[in-house]
């Protein structure tokens, strides 16, 4: 089974992952459908100081898709196993669902601290 994490405010994609309320963790069967979702509470401090990538590590998230994040705590989960998708925005469902249809590229683009959000659900490929 496959798990995907994504930073979530109010069921949706929060532009800022170090300071998320909390993790919403989609468990993916080998049919690659959504089985289930857990919420994991946000740990104090900002992301990449705190223990949130060996939590998600210990839970077997392998992916994380997210909005913005800074390069130190892109550089914290990968060194913990987990890919990071950013550029992600929306309902943290449909987010889910696009990636596990292949339609998701990371945007490439670390935390400017201008978050302007849209309607879609991550970046796509053409």
């Amino acid at each position: 089974m496959k798990k995907i994490a994504v930073p979530t405010k109010e069921n949706l994609v929060d532009d800022h992952f170090g300071h998320c309320d909390a993790y919403t963790v989609f468990s993916i069967n080998q049919q690659n459908q959504i089985e289930g979702a857990v919420i994991v509470p946000s740990p104090a401090g900002c992301g990449c100081k705190s223990n949130i990538a060996s939590t998600l590590q210990q839970l077997g998230v392998t992916t994380m898709l997210a909005g913005n994040m800074g390069d130190g705590a892109l550089n914290k989960l990968k060194s913990h196993g987990i890919d990071v998708l950013r550029g992600c925005s929306g309902n943290v469902r449909v987010v889910v669902e696009n990636f596990i249809s292949g339609k998701t590229v990371d945007s490439g683009i670390g935390c400017s601290h201008n978050h302007e959000g849209g309607e879609h659900s991550c970046n796509h490929g053409s």
